[in-house]
């Protein structure tokens, strides 16, 4: 019984080893200007946020290099960053152009973050439509013979491994 327990909380520290390893990192890099979106047409409007300045920080921004001017970031409802926003001016030449943004108060932290002006709209910012495919929907989704192949490496996979149990809780060797 003692062996089967070890074995049982070896296994499930490993795969708790695997999951944090495999995790993304939650949380925004406190180094760095999110510019969204990161291809802009001249005349839309942009937004750029930041986690280097903390929860309460507030930042003056610059886009005077694509000639947006100057603008204020200031505390968001998300997570610990300060947002703002600015225009791209009508007039703006295609390019790729650094947006700065220095905060205020105790963090003097300078970010930066690049605009990729273009002339027509990225395809990939168009506003989405349907449903989104998220693997979630049961054996009649859209592919039965993927799902029946899932199910049965699901269901191999559980006999494996209780057949392992199994020999070892005998003491056959392995």
């Amino acid at each position: 019984m003692r062996r089967t327990a070890r074995s049982l909380t070896g296994t499930a520290l490993a795969l708790a080893a695997a999951g944090l390893a495999a995790a993304p990192a939650y949380g925004g890099e406190t180094g760095r200007l999110e510019v969204f979106p990161s291809m802009a047409v001249p005349g839309s409007v942009v937004t750029v946020n930041t986690a280097a300045c903390g929860a309460n920080g507030s930042a003056a921004g610059d886009a005077t290099a694509v000639g947006g001017g100057t603008f204020t970031l200031a505390p968001s409802t998300h997570e610990q960053d300060v947002i703002g926003r600015f225009r791209v001016p009508p007039g703006a030449q295609p390019g790729t152009y650094e947006i700065v943004a220095t905060c205020s108060g105790g963090r003097r932290a300078r970010v930066t973050g690049d605009l990729t002006v273009t002339l027509s709209a990225a395809k990939d910012q168009t506003r989405p439509r349907g449903s989104v495919k998220t693997g979630v929907g049961g054996a009649l989704g859209p592919d039965p013979v993927r799902t029946a192949a899932g199910v049965a490496a699901l269901a191999v996979a559980a006999a494996g491994g209780t057949w392992l149990l199994h020999r070892r809780l005998r003491g056959d060797g392995i």
